[in-house]
């Protein structure tokens, strides 16, 4: 495949890089949130076909194994990067650790830009108190108000070596793609042999065969299908030096590529709490997910009770992501094989259902007539409307006023009304909640 030049987006938790990601990329592909370190994973999109850009996580003290496994994907992407742009939040001063990471990012001799973010709000600091950074190129942005994103985007394509010309045929916009997920020697490769029906991948009993993403174009009931085969995410505690820790940012590339997942676990251990984080992952980069546990054929007592057992504990454990269908599959034996292909068919279509807004907006009345939203006295939450601007995954957008109100618990349960009015099964649902009097005061105050 064509290699686009890569730009790392990085900096502190809650600096507001996946706001500028988003802006730089042009749609909602990271996860937005007022909490620092929403992001948990390096998350791939692509600008103007000129470059690749890498959001991740906002560096901090590792917390736990995990956490450092997150901060060890931060040091890959820069080491990937052809340029970084380091993002700090202007409203703050500096702290040593800014300090610390500008001279990391320094040494590693990528052209740097220094985004002074959140530069539309009227407590942002000046350039000169960033100075100390070193850092030559310095441009004020706000991801808010679009403030500096044409400028940055110019910038990177000065520093930048030029995007090579195409030499494969891209797939077309109607092609299903479609990834393997998992921990190492969960049977990815050869389910991906079984779905393609032909031997492309390495199947080998050592974990960690695959390296990089393998890929096979096929039709499956005359839609055009491409199978995305990633190397197994280890804990943090197994990652190798080297070509092992890039083969995650691999697996994290495909996952954004994608359009569903295959999550598969190994029916010898399931429920892991990487299998959780990755579902996780996965739910939160927008993406299908369908639960398989492999290797079914591999236990020995596998009858109707046994499974029932097992699907409970897994429903149970992976509680986050209830709308996930859950399967047992045989490479072996081809057990459910043919399945999982009408699930994917199913869950894509879902994917791309766009539900009218008068629909929209008799459930939503009905849904607040039935449990109204609590809040303060004579302060509640009051919803107006709700329309739908995204598909693939659909995104809904709430407007109302007082949403400072809204506890995540009554956002649970408009997602789960929802989905009992449509069948999103198989595809996370997304929402945003737009206070029509705080839009207006944030226009006046831009305007002022």
């Amino acid at each position: 495949m064509t290699k686009l030049p890569t730009v790392a987006i990085v900096g502190r938790a809650n600096a507001g890089k996946s706001s500028l990601f988003n802006r730089l990329v042009g749609q909602r592909q990271a996860i937005v949130a007022r909490e620092a370190g929403t992001t948990r994973d390096n998350v791939i999109g692509t600008v103007d076909d000129r470059f690749q850009l890498v959001d991740t996580a906002g560096l901090k003290d590792p917390a736990d194994d995990f956490e450092a496994t997150i901060q060890d994907q931060v040091a890959d992407a820069i080491d990937a990067a052809d340029a970084i742009l380091f993002v700090v939040d202007s409203t703050e001063y500096p702290l040593q650790t800014d300090g610390e990471l500008a001279h990391k990012i320094l040494k590693s001799k990528k052209p740097v830009i220094l985004c002074l973010n959140k530069a539309d709000l009227k407590e942002h600091l000046g350039p000169e108190e960033f100075l100390k950074f070193g850092i030559k190129d310095v441009i004020e942005t706000s991801a808010e108000h679009s403030r500096g994103i044409r400028e940055t985007i110019k910038k990177l394509g000065a520093v930048l070596p030029p995007a090579p010309k195409k030499t494969m045929k891209v797939a077309s916009d109607d092609t299903l793609k479609i990834a393997l997920i998992g921990r190492p020697n969960a049977g990815k490769s050869k389910l991906f042999n079984a779905l393609a029906g032909k031997q492309q991948a390495v199947v080998a009993a050592r974990a960690g065969t695959t390296r990089d993403i393998n890929r096979a174009h096929f039709k499956y009931d005359g839609r055009d299908i491409e199978l995305l085969d990633t190397a197994g995410v280890r804990r943090s505690g197994k990652i190798e030096r080297g070509i092992e820790k890039f083969s995650i940012l691999r697996t994290m590339q495909a996952i954004e590529e994608s359009d569903i997942c295959l999550l598969l676990m190994d029916v010898g251990e399931v429920n892991t709490g990487l299998d959780q984080k990755l579902a996780g992952i996965i739910t939160d980069a927008g993406k299908g997910i369908i639960i398989v546990v492999s290797k079914w054929d591999t236990l020995d007592d596998k009858d109707a009770f046994t499974r029932d057992q097992l699907a409970a504990d897994i429903t149970h454990k992976f509680e986050h992501v209830p709308y996930a269908p859950l399967i047992f599959t045989s490479s072996e034996t081809g057990q459910n094989v043919t399945k999982l292909f009408e699930l994917t068919a199913e869950i894509a279509a879902r994917r791309r259902a766009q539900i009218p807004t008068r629909e929209l907006n008799v459930l939503l009345q009905k849904a607040v007539h039935a449990h109204p939203p609590a809040g303060l006295k004579n302060t509640h939450p009051k919803f107006r409307y709700m329309v739908q601007t995204d598909i693939n995954p659909a995104w809904f957008v709430v407007y109302g006023s007082h949403f400072k109100f809204i506890h995540w618990s009554y956002k649970r349960y408009l997602e789960r009304q929802m989905r009992e009015a449509f069948d999103f099964t198989g595809t996370p649902i997304k929402f945003s909640f737009r206070d029509e009097k705080q839009i207006k005061a944030n226009k006046e105050n831009s305007q002022n």
